[in-house]
């Protein structure tokens, strides 16, 4: 079934979701990294991030980019 959905794509369809999960897929690995370099006010949250990062794939990057950096330490010099 899937093989027949990928034959009956057109060339600009199959480029686009390939650029499309290329751009996803750098989202996902950014967000990873930053909660992997970032410290947090709760000691908690870093693992929290990164569980919703792992298992809410679509929705987890984004929510994480949109609401990360209210629950990260601040360092007042």
């Amino acid at each position: 079934m899937t093989i027949l959905f990928i034959n009956n794509m057109g060339g600009g369809a199959i480029i686009f979701f390939l650029l499309l999960s290329l751009i996803y897929g750098i989202l996902w690995i950014y967000c990873l990294i930053d909660i992997l370099r970032s410290d947090f006010k709760d000691s908690n949250m870093k693992l929290i991030w990164i569980v919703v990062i792992l298992f809410a794939q679509v929705v987890g990057p984004i929510a994480y980019l949109i609401m990360g950096n209210s629950t990260k330490a601040t360092f007042k010099s």
